[in-house]
């Protein structure tokens, strides 16, 4: 599976739903799956207090599961489309950094994690116990 092939999309599925997620088509034995990472559905809320001002509320596809990537069967699929509308992406890209928030978790790069090899923390850490 390359990296390459996953792109941000809407899936039609034959029950009526519409789900937006990182989208990753393979082939599995002569029949093509759709791998989905992070899968949600918008939802057009009316605000109110605000006037009835519009507003889109994202909801994870499945809200029981916390695995992902999850997999669909084409067969299950009417038609799959790119999402280019930087507004849609923004939003998606806010609600994933908001999950993250909530499930106590970061991004992570390449300067982070490494402090040292084990040996030079070993002797570090002598140090300082022998110098207390």
């Amino acid at each position: 599976m390359d990296k390459e092939e996953e792109f941000l999309g809407v899936i039609k599925l034959v029950s009526g739903e519409e789900i937006l997620a990182k989208i990753c088509p393979c082939e599995e034995e002569d029949k093509t799956i759709l791998i989905l990472d992070s899968p949600v559905t918008f939802e057009t809320i009316e605000i109110r207090h605000m006037g009835g001002m519009g507003a889109v509320r994202v909801n994870p596809w499945l809200e029981m599961s916390q695995n992902s990537p999850l997999v669909i069967n084409m067969e299950k699929v009417i038609t799959v489309s790119e999402i280019h509308d930087e507004q849609v992406i923004k939003i998606y890209e806010r609600y994933l950094k908001d999950k993250d928030k909530d499930n106590n978790q970061s991004s992570t790069n390449k300067d982070m994690g490494f402090l040292s090899s084990i040996s030079d923390a070993r002797i570090f850490l002598e140090k300082l116990y022998k110098s207390s």
